[in-house]
């Protein structure tokens, strides 16, 4: 009973906090959450002197929620699939190139930049943190959220073909990331020399190719199941059997979840959408992913912003991290500057596209989730807290900036064009 008071009453603070935004502040809904959960959790430190229950209650109910565990292997494969239901296949051909090479090359730039940086970083302040581990700070950092990215493009306002891009990029992105790190950890407890580069690329080959292949399989199952009957209740309950039985089939089988639903996604929002959906099922598959997409994401924000209340914030950590926001910034400058410039002559980018495309890279739950993964013995902690602050900064500043940076840079360009 006690798991589901505190289901409850994250579900009450979720609304709450949702109808307040709505009402008084108005910014994107789930930056606006995350916002007045944050304002909470300092409002409840401040006061734990004058009400000491409220403060331990709150903690308590908090520890007791393993954030990992909720998103990675519970809200994160129905958040996808929310996602990627509504994207275009076609939208996502014509994009393919520089889709794949954000996602990929782009992830893998950001990684060693990042945890090469970091690591001369944390030596000037005399933190011996071996460089495996910065690695993983690297690849867990390195992925745009496709939660706080798709919710927060939705009011943007920028072009379609570029918001294709980044939205296309952060889908696939968490899962090539999500492999990147379970092999850097894998690497880092056997070490480098007991796993070879074979091992690593068998590994990536495994879990990538592995999820879009049963995401690809998911995807015609459920499309010839939607196709042989006309029920829009038993239809959308096949969507959600999908979801729930292909991620616990990646799991079991440890293949990339995230791919797997990202992939499915698509392949029911396309094919399944033109061959096994009438007007009315069709109507309702959107409303009902829509609304728990609405919902999940409300309460994920919320206990990101909760999280306050039980991360371990140091002075050096919040002084480290400060410095690693430019850090992880440089990273995505470079990291997207190097496929950019490559792929330019060749793929159509819109003018002042490359500036939206570094500043839209937000991160989000999916980093913070892995940073708790991490182990707290071995510098756990301190990455808990310098992801924790890199993506307040994210998702508040980049969030809340980027409609406003696409508008200036649109209209400065026409200016200059007149």
């Amino acid at each position: 009973m006690q798991v589901y008071h505190y289901f409850t009453t994250i579900i009450i603070l979720a609304a709450a906090f949702g109808y307040f935004n709505k009402r008084f502040l108005k910014l994107p809904r789930t930056i606006g959450v995350m916002i007045i959960a944050l304002l909470t959790s300092l409002g409840i430190v401040l006061a734990a002197s004058y009400f000491p229950n409220l403060f331990v209650q709150t903690k308590e109910m908090i520890l007791s929620i393993d954030f990992y565990t909720v998103l990675m292997e519970v809200m994160l494969s129905f958040l996808l699939f929310a996602g990627s239901i509504h994207i275009k296949l076609n939208d996502i051909k014509s994009e393919r190139a520089p889709i794949i090479a954000f996602s990929t090359i782009g992830v893998l730039i950001s990684t060693v930049i990042v945890g090469g940086l970091m690591y001369w970083l944390l030596q000037a302040f005399d933190l011996n943190i071996p460089f495996i581990n910065c690695l993983l700070f690297g690849a867990l950092i390195s992925p745009t959220d496709p939660i706080a990215v798709l919710g927060i493009l939705k009011s943007a306002n920028i072009p379609k073909s570029l918001e294709t891009k980044i939205s296309g990029e952060s889908l696939f992105n968490d899962g090539v990331a999500v492999v990147l790190f379970v092999a850097i950890y894998e690497i880092s407890q056997v070490g480098f020399a007991n796993m070879g580069l074979s091992e690593i690329g068998l590994l990536f080959l495994k879990e990538a190719g592995g999820g879009i292949l049963l995401g690809t399989a998911l995807g015609s199952l459920g499309t010839y199941v939607l196709k042989t009957i006309d029920d829009y209740s038993v239809e959308v309950m096949v969507t959600l059997a999908m979801v729930m039985g292909g991620y616990w089939m990646a799991s079991a089988i440890h293949i990339s979840g995230p791919l797997a639903m990202v992939v499915a996604g698509i392949f029911i929002g396309n094919r399944g959408r033109e061959v096994g959906m009438s007007s009315i099922t069709e109507e309702y598959i959107d409303k009902f992913w829509e609304m728990l997409d609405e919902i999940l994401n409300a309460v994920l924000f919320l206990l990101i912003g909760l999280e306050l209340l039980v991360i371990n914030f140091e002075n050096i950590y919040i002084l480290i991290g400060i410095i690693a926001i430019f850090v992880v910034l440089f990273a995505r400058f470079i990291s997207v500057g190097i496929p950019f410039f490559l792929l330019k002559k060749r793929v159509k980018f819109e003018q002042n596209s490359f500036p939206i495309l570094v500043w839209g890279g937000i991160r989000g739950g999916i980093s913070v989730a892995l940073a708790l993964a991490l182990p707290r013995h071995s510098s756990g902690d301190m990455f808990v807290a310098i992801t924790y602050i890199i993506v307040l900064f994210s998702i508040i500043f980049q969030g809340l900036t980027i409609g406003s940076l696409a508008k200036k840079l649109t209209v400065n360009s026409d200016k200059k064009s007149q």
